[in-house]
């Protein structure tokens, strides 16, 4: 595991365009918590919801760090360094 993340040049969305996973709210799928893509803005459900498409998202696009979005969370996750951080 990396001592930290090496793409936090790749950042550049703070904030959600959606209130939902995207694929989830396409096939009435229901989710556990929410992941944002910080390069794209792309909304996806996290490893405990049954469609995982933060993850998928990550292994389709490449975009390397997702964030939290649930609230009181101040986390983000870097998929290619493997290391959770919180930035100021």
């Amino acid at each position: 595991m990396s001592a930290s993340c090496s793409h936090l040049d790749t950042i550049k969305v703070r904030r959600a365009h959606s209130h939902g996973c995207e694929e989830c709210l396409k096939i009435g799928q229901s989710w556990v918590h929410l992941r944002l893509c910080t390069k794209c803005g792309h909304v996806g459900c996290c490893d405990s919801s049954i469609g995982k498409h933060a993850t998928k998202h990550f292994h389709t696009s490449k975009h390397p760090v997702m964030r939290s979005i649930e609230p009181g969370d101040t986390w983000y996750w870097c998929f290619v360094d493997e290391i959770m951080f919180e930035l100021d």
